[in-house]
């Protein structure tokens, strides 16, 4: 593509590191759970929260484990990489329902390493060795939604 990019402007801007981890939990709890992303998301530098939709709450070793998986593939220092393709060529590969009606022909497709790639406009770190270690600070299950918050911190590498 030699052209010049069009893409629509991002409406906020977010602290890298965390909105890089939100990808790594979001794939991490594809992974475990078999669910889908986060349906809502409120991602910020002193703390985060995910909701996600899930059949039952999980259990302490599965919290555990999430809390675990994201911190191995975070120390992994994978590199965070972007790769622009065309809506046509998004279609099949990636949930097309998030994109704004007005979302421009260009994409942008976010990868952190092989672990997790998605569409995004946002700000990432270029190396997941500039987020530091996940916590995940409390967590509470709503029945009635099927709802599971997850609420979070970073805490920032050392040589930072």
């Amino acid at each position: 593509m030699n052209e010049e990019l069009t893409l629509n402007q991002h409406n906020k801007a977010e602290y890298p590191p965390m909105h890089t981890t939100e990808h790594i939990i979001n794939r991490t709890m594809i992974n475990l759970f078999g669910c889908g992303r986060s349906v809502e998301a409120h991602i910020e530098r002193k703390k985060s929260k995910l909701d996600y939709k899930l059949a039952a709450c999980p259990t302490p070793e599965q919290v555990q484990q999430l809390e675990d998986t994201v911190n191995e593939v975070i120390h992994q220092n994978l590199p965070v990489t972007t790769e622009y393709i065309t809506q046509a060529e998004a279609q099949g590969r990636f949930d097309m329902e998030r994109l704004p009606d007005d979302a421009s022909e260009t994409v942008r497709v976010v990868k952190v390493g092989d672990y997790d790639e998605c569409l995004c406009i946002g700000q990432h770190v270029s190396n997941t060795s500039e987020i530091g270690t996940f916590k995940l600070l409390s967590h509470d299950y709503n029945p009635d939604t099927q709802i599971w918050r997850i609420r979070f911190k970073l805490q920032p590498p050392a040589h930072l």
